[in-house]
Order: C-alpha cells, then sequence, then structure tokens
C-alpha cells in the first residue's frame, strides 16, 4: 500500500476522511460476515448524505430492505437466512425487526431485542411441555440470536456484557449439540497454550470411514453460522464435519483473549492431527473451508498443509486491509509513533460515537487491549500493532502454492473485498474453478446471507464433484 505521513493528510483533508468514515466508503469498515461477519458500518449515513446501497442498483430492493441502515439490514438477512437450515424463523426474526424500527433502529435497540429473543428461547415454549427436538431447534435459534446482539454490544449502552453474551449464545449452542442425535463429539485440540476448542459432527456413530470438512469461520462469526453454511449440508449427504474456534474467533477471542494468526496452517495442523486418528476419517477426503475473512484464512493453511485435498474460498480473498477504506488505510505509516500520533491526535477527536463504535468492532479480533478498552466504553490508543497484524494477513504472495483443488465463491454486490476473488483465482495454479452467486438467484452480496441453502448447494457439489 501507499503510506500517507500526517503531512500529507491533514487539516481539511483529513476532516473530509473522517467524514467517510460516517456513511459513504467508511461503511465498509464493518467488514465480516460474521460474521460474521456484517455490512457495513455500525452507523446510520449522516442527514443529506446518500448511502452507497441507496442507488437505483440497490442490491437489497423492496422486502430486502429489513432496515434503513444497511449494516443492520446485513446482520438482519443474514438471521433471515438461517431458517433454511433451522437456525432462526422467519416470524421470530421480522418480528424483532419490527419492534426494532418501533422503537428507533439503533445498537441499543437492536441488542436489547435479539438478546430477549434469545433468553425467551431457552426457556421452555408457552402452553406445550417440549421434547427434545423442541429443545433442541430452540437452543440453536437462541444461538443465532445471541449472535446477533453479540455483534453490536460494543455500540450499546453496556458493552462491558459483551463476554457474558458471548458465553450465552455459547451455552446455547451447547445445548443444541448435546440434544443432536448423534451429538458431536466434543475435545479441545493441543495448540500452543490454549487449546482449540472442536466439535465433530457424524452423521452417525459408526466407523465408517467418511469424507469430512473442516469449516472455518471469518472474523466475527459463530459457531451457529457454520451449522447454516456447512454442518447440516455436509450430514445431509453423509459427510463429517468439523466446527472449531481458532484464534480471534469465539471462546478464544472473547474468553481466552487469543487474536488472529497470520499462519493459520498452525492452526489447522492439529486439526489434522487429531481427525487422522478417527476410525471414521477418511484421510484422503479432507476438505477445508473458509467463510467471510476465512477465505484469507483457510487457502493461506492449504498453502502450506498438503493434507488437505480440496478447498473452498468463500469469497476468495488475498488481502484483508484492503477491506478497510482508504480513509482507515491512510492512518497507518512506518512509524507506530507517528501512526498513533495521528489516531489519537487527530482522528479520535473528530470520531462520531458511532464510527468509534465500528472502529471497536473492527479492531478487536486483532487487540486485547482494544477489545478490553472497548469493552470499558473507551477507544483503542494503539491503532499501529493491529493495523501491522491485520496486514500481516496478505497471503498474494502464497496463493500460487496452493497445490490441491480449489473452488472460489465471488458474489454479486460483494461488499467487502470486491475483485479480489478473481484475483486469487488468476494466481491459483492448482486445478480451480469460479463461481459467482448472483442477485438473479437472490444469493448477492457477501457470503450470500439470503441464500445459505443454494450456497451449499454449490460448495458441496463441488467438494463431491471432486473428493467423489
Amino acid at each position: 500500500m501507499t503510506y500517507v505521513s500526517a503531512d500529507r493528510v491533514s487539516g481539511p483533508s483529513r476532516r473530509a476522511a473522517l467524514a467517510g468514515l460516517v456513511g459513504g466508503a467508511g461503511a465498509a469498515v464493518l467488514a465480516g460476515c460474521t460474521s460474521p461477519g456484517a455490512k457495513p458500518a455500525n452507523a446510520p449515513t449522516p442527514s443529506g448524505a446518500r448511502s452507497p446501497q441507496a442507488q437505483a442498483d440497490d442490491p437489497t430492493p423492496g422486502a430486502m430492505t429489513l432496515f434503513k441502515d444497511p449494516a443492520f439490514n446485513f446482520n438482519g438477512l443474514l438471521a433471515l437466512g438461517g431458517s433454511g437450515a433451522g437456525s432462526a424463523e422467519v416470524g421470530e426474526v421480522l418480528t424483532a425487526v419490527n419492534a426494532i424500527n418501533k422503537a428507533g433502529l439503533s445498537s441499543q435497540t437492536y441488542v436489547e431485542t435479539f438478546r430477549k429473543l434469545g433468553d425467551r428461547l431457552m426457556g421452555p415454549p408457552e402452553g406445550s411441555k417440549p421434547d427434545d427436538r423442541t429443545t433442541r431447534f430452540r437452543a440453536l435459534r437462541a444461538a443465532q440470536y445471541y449472535g446477533q446482539a453479540l455483534f453490536f454490544v460494543l455500540g450499546s449502552d453496556d458493552p462491558g456484557s459483551e463476554e457474558d453474551l458471548y458465553k450465552a449464545g455459547r451455552g446455547a449452542w451447547d445445548a443444541f449439540c448435546d440434544l443432536c442425535d448423534p451429538a458431536p463429539v466434543k475435545a479441545n485440540v493441543p495448540y500452543g497454550k490454549t487449546p482449540l476448542p472442536v466439535w465433530f459432527f457424524r452423521p452417525d456413530p459408526s466407523n465408517t470411514r467418511r469424507p469430512t470438512v473442516i469449516l472455518t469461520n471469518g472474523s466475527d462469526g459463530q459457531n451457529v453460522d457454520m451449522w447454516t453454511y456447512g454442518v447440516a449440508a455436509a450430514l445431509d449427504r453423509g459427510w463429517n464435519a468439523l466446527v472449531y474456534d481458532g484464534p480471534g474467533q469465539g471462546r478464544l477471542l472473547f474468553v481466552d483473549q487469543v487474536v488472529f494468526t497470520p499462519t493459520w496452517e498452525k492452526v489447522v495442523g492439529p486439526l489434522i492431527d487429531w481427525l487422522s486418528k478417527r476410525s471414521d476419517v477418511d484421510t484422503s477426503k479432507i476438505g477445508l473451508t473458509g467463510l467471510s475473512m476465512a477465505g484469507d484464512l483457510a487457502p493461506r493453511a492449504a498453502a502450506f498443509e498438503d493434507r488437505i485435498a480440496a478447498l473452498v474460498a468463500m469469497p476468495g480473498c488475498v488481502d484483508p486491509w484492503l477491506g478497510f477504506p482508504a480513509e482507515i488505510r491512510q492512518i497507518l505509516t512506518p512509524s507506530k509513533e507517528e501512526t498513533n500520533q495521528i489516531w489519537n491526535k487527530e482522528v479520535v477527536p473528530q470520531l462520531p460515537p458511532d464510527a468509534a463504535a465500528t472502529m471497536k468492532k473492527r479492531f478487536e479480533p486483532f487487540s486485547i487491549p482494544a477489545m478490553l478498552a472497548a469493552r470499558e466504553g473507551k477507544l483503542f490508543t494503539d491503532f499501529y500493532t493491529p493495523a501491522k497484524r491485520i496486514q500481516s494477513l496478505k497471503i498474494t504472495d502464497v496463493v500460487p502454492r496452493i497445490k490441491m483443488p480449489t473452488l472460489v465463491l465471488d458474489y454479486e454486490d460483494e461488499q467487502f473485498y470486491p475483485g479480489q476473488p478473481q484475483q486469487m483465482f488468476d494466481a491459483l495454479t492448482a486445478p480451480k474453478d469460479y463461481v459467482k452467486l448472483t442477485a438473479a438467484q437472490g444469493a448477492q452480496l457477501h457470503c450470500s446471507p439470503m441464500a445459505p441453502q443454494l450456497h451449499c448447494e454449490v460448495v458441496f457439489d463441488w467438494l463431491q464433484g471432486t473428493l467423489g
């Protein structure tokens, strides 16, 4: 990238850049599907400014616009899309949407509404005694709604509840898993000083060796997203599926306080070691998928781990730092002192609260001091360190090392990594395929939030055709 010094970006130009953090390009700061992931900033577009989503070619026209602010809208669409896999209920999501809009859309109303919905589902339904299946899928939906609340909690009135809210979602996920038949095998796979929690799903408890897919989440997704984007589809096809928390994700981030690492092969390697010891895994047919920012992490792992038989990048991502708008990237200079002076003296004093909340969310997976400050309602003071960590995720130079067959997904109206899936596909020297999901299919936007079933059909048809 081009470094811009404080002398070159100052005065009116700096203020103009900051204005972009509230609307326009700054909306892209909240990248990740969370993912969660999610598009875009946790900030309404200011009065008089037109959102990039409000053009004639609006990618979420008509009934696809649940909220006027596209950040909240993207998250709402992700929740709604999970209905096909049982990880949401259309009526529950739309009722929550109506309640939020009636109360006035904000991080606070969004968090309150979805947290209460999760709490309600973790209790028994009114007027009936639930059986295990009812309890199971109520817990899965609760995990979804807690995840929705978690995404915006740093912008709410109670950012210090982030860890407790994560634990509520994790508790709901584990309650769901415990009632699966068969229940997934739970384990802690050794990784440095902090083991990786894994959930190994199987179609049945026999020792039949089966193809297995390792499902890798993005920068802010939760385990429930992996059910929607892979586990259910894998089980339906007689595959095993492994879900895990890596550095910067789930328990490792919110509880153990471990941030993302650029050497993701050191994360995936121990997972394959663990799978290889099982009698129900065909080690010649292990696939690896990466959703959202994991479209960078999974290919990085595959470049250095030859035990992976097939790779899917959803979407292909070669440089997550470019998912941040230029206004943010220009703050970073080669000097830590200069960078942090620009951030603290020139940028932070002018940041509106919504833009500040956005930055807290985007930087917390890369900096524990940033996460802990955010939980206290404060903005981090060290911009340089997490920014450099994000930069270190660039994989342009290692993509040609990938040798296994690879599917690269792209999405019409991709908000966060536009053009990067094609860059990855062009750089691959291995057998490769490229698929772009489109608005005509209802599968537009990052990770196809409205069409996860179609998404899984494309991925698993390709995996089965590749691995047999």
